[in-house]
């Protein structure tokens, strides 16, 4: 598209509001676009990429550019990021500018430290050191996180198939191909706008990454369960579940913010599942959830984390993140660990699972509820897919754990735990 001064101030405006740092990026996004209603379709699709291609690479760009304001971000973005050569950035820039973006291109094709090449926190990086990647793996997985993320979608079985779905988003022109893992997976080529589409409308598919929905198959739910999805939110593995138990048994959607739930229920309304219940709770340790405690078949935890995992959607993240908040997770992962524990019967199964790629949130976590609990053991993971016909790659230092991320699985940065609940011999 052709550049703009207007288009590069309102990009520049943006990029300085979202680098407060003090909101989620989409966020802090929506309310510029409502406050600018005025600008086009592909007017904000620019802002928005622009702005989140900065958060990719924003270390480069500060390497690159020392202590400077969101004008240059924007600039040197599209110069070294985005592609745009000198000449279509003379009607946006100024002389001095010029010139200063062709030095920063060239700057940016020499050699750059381990650090600007991997574009996370120091802290970040000290982490998966210390939980176990070497360099190399940590670049791999760096790099692969700076891209943006691909559009996938779980075919709800119980209202198409897999083959149909495809036939139908080819019809309307929509590029897209079954997934690697998730029998019922699609994944787009590009990111259009699905809200109208009839498949969407019908409720015979939903947006979920591929992690996502190799998550549910994990925990493996059968007809006639009793389940629990402990940390629901929005409801998007909350529908998985619930499809492959076939609108069975009873399935219950707890989460502690009343606001995430309500945004599931037109998702319910389309999936025309019928046993699912959402109930919103106070904490972890709600009455209600008491009520369930030795009753439950399987349990799913998807904790509430960093988010580190996601930052092929959420780059904003690794920069609103800071150690001591790690800190603050895990304690609270394991007071939900421990408190959805006490819901599943002998026999039972529970998954808990972050969106994170640190240990600190994830094994350590595990580990800790483990060494207090000799009811429960550990089951590996991969082994338990194969048994689901879902042949995954085999952890690189053979664990237990199911560790997802998208240098080696194409999905968002995944990590799961499978417990079983046995009886202890006294």
């Amino acid at each position: 598209m052709k550049l703009s001064p207007n288009l590069i101030d309102h990009a520049s405006e943006a990029l300085a509001a979202v680098m407060r740092f003090e909101y989620p990026a989409d966020g802090v996004l929506s309310r510029y676009f409502r406050a600018h209603d005025k600008l086009g379709q592909q007017d904000r699709g620019f802002i928005a990429e622009t702005v989140f291609a900065v958060l990719r690479r924003k270390r480069l760009l500060d390497y690159l550019l020392g202590d400077t304001g969101a004008r240059d971000m924007v600039l040197a973005c599209l110069a070294v990021l985005r592609g745009h050569n000198l000449r279509e950035l003379e009607g946006v820039c100024s002389a001095p500018e010029l010139e200063k973006l062709g030095a920063i291109k060239q700057r940016a094709h020499e050699d750059l430290p381990f650090e600007i090449e991997c574009d996370l926190p120091d802290w970040v990086i000290e982490k998966l050191r210390a939980g176990g990647h070497d360099d190399a793996a940590l670049l791999a997985l760096a790099r692969a996180l700076q891209r943006p993320a691909p559009l996938d979608l779980r075919i709800n079985l119980a209202r198409s198939t897999r083959e149909a779905a495809l036939a139908s988003l080819a019809a309307s022109g929509v590029e897209a191909a079954a997934m690697t893992y998730s029998p019922a997976g699609i994944r787009l080529k590009d990111k259009p706008a699905l809200s109208r589409h009839s498949l969407y409308v019908e409720g015979a598919i939903e947006v979920q990454d591929e992690g996502s929905q190799l998550l549910c198959y994990l925990l493996g739910p059968k007809r006639g369960e009793m389940v629990v999805d402990f940390c629901a939110g929005a409801g998007g593995k909350t529908l998985g579940l619930g499809m492959l138990m076939r609108s069975t048994g009873r399935l219950y959607a707890f989460d502690v913010s009343a606001t995430r739930l309500t945004k599931l229920k037109p998702r319910l309304a389309r999936s025309g599942l019928s046993n699912v219940h959402p109930q919103h709770i106070d904490s972890e340790r709600d009455p209600r959830i008491g009520r369930l405690v030795g009753k439950i078949d399987r349990v799913l935890i998807d904790a509430p984390c960093s988010g580190m995992g996601t930052l092929r959607r959420n780059p904003d993240l690794k920069w609103r993140q800071t150690a001591a908040g790690i800190d603050e997770l895990a304690a609270k992962q394991k007071r939900i660990l421990e408190s959805a524990a006490r819901l599943l019967k002998p026999g039972g199964h529970l998954v808990y699972a972050t969106c994170s790629i640190l240990a600190e949130e994830n094994e350590l976590v595990v580990e800790d509820f483990l060494s207090r609990h000799p009811e429960f053991r550990l089951v590996p993971a991969i082994a338990e897919m194969a048994r689901r016909d879902i042949a995954l790659p085999e952890a690189a230092d053979g664990g237990p754990y199911l560790r997802l991320a998208p240098h080696s699985h194409q999905t968002d940065g995944f990590f799961a735990a499978l417990l079983e609940k046995v009886k202890v011999e006294s």
